[in-house]
């Protein structure tokens, strides 16, 4: 009998340990994420976005996942995915694609990053219309 119940305690404690959201891509462990591992990027490849190696949450233990590159979205920017710590627990945020991010024009470049957001060849500092949505 105190088996059975040790072995019951030792099921409930291991299922109350994660939370599955069912409507999001958030995962919730009591677990801390292990230290990010060094990886060597490759060179850049164009029309390609870096996502970097993380810790994913599989089968019931972290699992580092090797970073890679993926075909770039035009407007919109990718979301890293990253761990975050609240109340004593540790949610990871896949990462995903979300439209805009800054980026007014589409082109993929931030616009505090972009020196010619209406792609005339005239730097933003020096145009009158930098943001000229008729520009092509």
């Amino acid at each position: 009998m105190i088996k059975k119940l040790l072995i019951a305690t030792l099921v409930a404690g291991s299922l109350a340990s994660v939370t599955l959201p069912s409507t999001s891509a958030t995962i919730v462990v009591q677990s801390a994420p292990p230290p990010l591992r060094t990886e060597r990027i490759p060179p850049a490849r164009r029309g390609y976005v870096w996502v970097p190696g993380h810790w994913d949450w599989r089968g019931n233990r972290h699992q580092w996942v090797k970073g890679t590159y993926v075909r770039a979205r035009p407007g919109y920017s990718y979301n890293q995915p990253r761990w975050e710590q609240r109340d004593g627990r540790w949610y990871l945020e896949r990462g995903a694609w979300a439209r805009g991010g800054g980026d007014r024009d589409g082109d993929g470049v931030r616009n505090r990053n972009d020196r010619d957001r209406d792609g005339d060849g005239v730097p933003n500092r020096r145009d009158d219309r930098p943001n000229n949505p008729n520009r092509n």
